[in-house]
């Protein structure tokens, strides 16, 4: 039997059981005082840096957050919770304050992304969607970072959504993408909801759905004069570019030029050279090449080291999903609860306690240098990075950002990033150091042996 109707974007039961239990035991003991979470990431072999993302659509969740008729009654019909706790989950919203990091800010490990100070009960229950948003549109915006980097200014376009994990994760990474640099996304519902300039060009199934490869350029070319853009490999690349030479003649009569030809198979460096010389023979030296199939930060670089005539990129699946790493190691932890720090001590998986805020310092030239991990109280000579984004559960106006600022925000932090910082391969370690006072305190909150 089916369930009740519920909006995938807004519920609050996109969620782990174990936060509504929880909460249930809270309210029943009074522990409704005011906490401090932190949401950052461990270590990674994979990443040297982070660039943040997410945090416009964690902020319109919490804004929103409200349980109605269907959650409640899912609940009801679960048989776990308690009528007292139904009732007051009914008049539950989120009142706390936002601390966080502003999207396209680079940052590292052990670092908060995010700062939750609220009653515990609030501060708890939102854990696992907040990070479910947030750390999704991390990852993707930092593989993405990475692509751009290697890229220079080749630009790169986002091709991944059809192989992205969901229509929620395709969206949301033509939007992490466009953040961390890429010019373009083919995904028609991030350009329209996000403003990111869309882009896109022809399969091959349209070329094989005519007789001739000629018949298919021709006619596209003719449907979409401004956006002349011929997919070449369907059969063959040599003779695919002889064709849109051929065809490119005709089509100067009226005046509509081929702005560009792309190849998504083989040996993309080979098959570029070889067409940039048909189309230069052809008096086409105007006409892009264009790549795509396969592609991600590794693949650009060894493409771009080889000096192949390539004017731009598509990457898709291989950075929708985050290939080489699809997950991050991303923790919620309780830092500050009933006056005092907390920090968790397990093997392997000690956090920082109490109140963060992280100070970064640059050099005369604007390079980063490295970040002063302290106390919120804690007064640093360098640049605090946690701002309040929302208090008493609604948005500051610094939670506004636009995402034209993020990405300008993340153009600039990853060009002041040291250069071994940036490297693909055992990247260095950004010199990310803890304050005394946060030394001291993380040693008298171990437990004892």
């Amino acid at each position: 039997m089916a369930g009740p109707t519920l909006d995938l974007e807004r519920t609050p039961l996109l969620t782990d059981l174990y936060e509504l239990t929880m909460l249930q035991t809270y309210y029943a003991h009074g522990m409704t005082e005011e906490a401090v979470f932190e949401l950052f990431m461990r270590r990674s072999s994979h990443r040297g840096f982070f660039v943040a993302a997410g945090l416009d659509q964690g902020l319109e969740w919490l804004e929103t957050l409200a349980f109605g008729d269907a959650e409640l009654e899912w609940m009801r019909s679960s048989g776990l919770f308690s009528d007292a706790f139904i009732e007051t989950m009914a008049g539950f919203r989120f009142s706390g304050r936002v601390n966080a990091l502003p999207e396209g800010t680079v940052f590292f490990a052990e670092e908060p992304l995010l700062q939750i100070v609220a009653p515990l009960p609030e501060a708890q229950l939102i854990e696992s969607r907040l990070m479910n948003i947030l750390h999704y549109q991390t990852l993707i915006a930092s593989k993405a970072a990475r692509c751009r980097l290697v890229a220079g200014d080749t630009p790169v376009i986002d091709f991944g959504m059809r192989r992205a994990h969901g229509g929620e994760a395709g969206t949301w990474a033509s939007r992490a993408c466009y953040m961390a640099g890429f010019e373009a996304t083919a995904t028609c519902l991030g350009s329209a909801r996000y403003g990111i300039p869309p882009t896109g060009t022809m399969a091959h199934a349209f070329v094989l759905a005519h007789d001739s490869e000629v018949e298919a350029f021709e006619r596209f070319a003719r449907n979409h004069p401004d956006n002349v853009v011929l997919l070449i490999d369907t059969h063959d690349v040599r003779r695919g570019a002889e064709r849109v030479v051929e065809v490119a003649h005709r089509l100067a009569q009226d005046s509509i030029p081929v702005k560009g030809v792309r190849i998504d198979s083989g040996d993309l460096a080979a098959n570029a050279r070889m067409t940039r010389e048909i189309l230069d023979e052809g008096g086409l030296q105007d006409t892009r090449i264009l790549v795509s199939g396969g592609l991600d930060e590794y693949r650009l670089e060894t493409l771009l080291a080889d000096g192949a005539p390539i004017d731009g990129v598509g990457v898709g699946s291989n950075v929708n999903t985050s290939a080489d790493q699809p997950f991050l190691d991303s923790a919620y932890k309780l830092h500050y609860f009933r006056g005092k720090p907390r920090s968790k001590h397990s093997s392997g998986k000690t956090d920082l306690p109490g109140r963060k805020q992280i100070h970064r310092h640059y050099d005369g030239a604007g390079m980063m240098q490295g970040d002063t991990l302290g106390l919120m109280e804690t007064a640093d000579a360098g640049t605090g990075l946690l701002e309040t984004v929302m208090e008493d559960g609604r948005r500051l106006p610094a939670g506004d950002g636009s995402l034209a600022d993020a990405r300008e925000r993340c153009q600039t932090q990853l060009h002041a990033l040291p250069e071994g910082v940036r490297a693909l391969r055992e990247p260095a370690e950004y010199p990310v150091t803890l304050s005394a006072e946060l030394e001291q305190l993380l040693t008298q909150t171990a437990p004892e042996r």
